[in-house]
């Protein structure tokens, strides 16, 4: 990662879940244009595929950031695999981020929760984000669907926090953001 240019790249990170993934699409290093998730019932693998297929047919990014997928469960790695290969077919960059350099990027010595990143990203979106910021769970509980969303961003904003300020700017026209749901 570091030996490429960032500069002026529209950037889609997807995070794969057991529900389905969210995302969340930047411009440059600090510009979140669109974010949502989607959550798909029974077999989700073809739905899923088809509705990121769209959003990149629709977005155009010159970057998708997906978390490493070695340790999930073998529909992740399989979704994870299709959109990498589309990727490649459509000839647009593919960063695998590990989970644990996510959490480092957050946290000096790596230990956090997921809660407690995404307090950190509501901060730092606080317009966009701070009224969709989950409750903090219980253990007891389901991850609130949500948390997808803030997974994506996480991608994002550790990939901003590793890099020197000047190698991830934006040269789009700024597009509000939005949430959406695919």
């Amino acid at each position: 990662m570091t030996g490429k240019d960032f500069k002026n790249l529209r950037v889609l990170a997807v995070a794969p879940s057991s529900r389905g993934f969210g995302f969340a699409l930047f411009e440059g290093r600090e510009v979140l244009v669109l974010f949502g998730a989607s959550e798909v019932p029974g077999k989700k693998n073809p739905v899923l595929r088809a509705k990121i297929e769209k959003i990149i047919s629709v977005y155009k990014p010159q970057m998708i950031l997906l978390p490493e997928a070695t340790s999930r469960g073998q529909r992740i790695q399989s979704l994870s695999r299709d959109v990498i290969t589309s990727a490649r077919r459509k000839q647009i960059n593919i960063e695998l981020i590990p989970l644990k350099l996510v959490k480092q990027s957050f946290f000096a010595d790596g230990e956090g929760t997921k809660h407690q990143v995404a307090e950190i990203i509501a901060k730092r979106f606080p317009e966009q984000l701070a009224g969709r910021l989950p409750p903090e769970r219980m253990a007891w509980m389901s991850e609130d669907r949500r948390m997808d969303i803030f997974d994506a961003i996480a991608l994002m904003v550790a990939v901003a926090n590793i890099l020197p300020r000047s190698r991830l700017k934006s040269s789009f026209p700024i597009i509000k953001s939005q949430r959406c749901s695919f």
